[in-house]
Order: C-alpha cells, then sequence, then structure tokens
C-alpha cells in the first residue's frame, strides 16, 4: 500500500502563484507513475499533470500547460505541483495521485488539499 498526504494549498490572489507538495510512504518502490489532479464544486474530476515517479515523462492538461509545472524529489518520496499565473478558475480541491502501472486507473489517491484564487 502507499500513502499519499498533499499539502500547500490555500487562499491565494490572482496572478499569484503557488506549489502543492505531495509526501508518498509505504512501498512507493512499486510506483510508475505520479500525478495531479483537480475538481471543482459541481464539476468533474480534471487531469492537471503527471510524470514517472522515476522522473520525466511530464505531460500536462490544458488548463496547465504554460503555467504549472510537476517535479519530485524521490529522496523525499515528494512530487510538487508549481503554479504560476493562478486565476479564479484554477479554484479547486486538488489530488495527487500514484500509480504501478504505465496506463490506466490510478491506484493510489491523496485526501486533497483546497486551492481558492480569489479574482
Amino acid at each position: 500500500q502507499v500513502q499519499l498526504v498533499e499539502s500547500g494549498g490555500g487562499l491565494v490572489q490572482a496572478g499569484g502563484s503557488l506549489r502543492l507538495s505531495c509526501v508518498a510512504s509505504g512501498r512507493t518502490f512499486n510506483l510508475f507513475r505520479t500525478g495531479w489532479f483537480r475538481q471543482a464544486p459541481g464539476k468533474e474530476r480534471e487531469f492537471v499533470a503527471q510524470m514517472r515517479w522515476s522522473g520525466g515523462y511530464r505531460y500536462y492538461g490544458d488548463s496547465a500547460k504554460g503555467r504549472f509545472t510537476i517535479s519530485s524529489d524521490n529522496g523525499k518520496n515528494t512530487v510538487y505541483l508549481q503554479m504560476n499565473s493562478l486565476n479564479a478558475e484554477d479554484t479547486a480541491v486538488y489530488y495527487c495521485a500514484a500509480g504501478i502501472g504505465a496506463i490506466g486507473e490510478w491506484d493510489y489517491w491523496g485526501q486533497g488539499t483546497q486551492l481558492t484564487v480569489s479574482s
């Protein structure tokens, strides 16, 4: 089993930046990929970004391209999401996810961290 714990959410003004963190514990050696998703009130969960757990192979959702950066520190078992140029549409609960396989369902999810962007 793998446990994921997000942190770093909060209230930020439009145009500002914030970095989310996700610490993984447990059988992290089984992980192949990690990613971030978000869900705004009344909306479906949306893919934000993903990368290989070992590093590299970064992919972004359309809303994140050019503004967000996913990165990792394997020594700390931590994944980050640097978010710049935030706007009100970025307001959502952000979830960290991890998968054993290269594709398909994500096996592990964090509890989520709230980001609110004030306009």
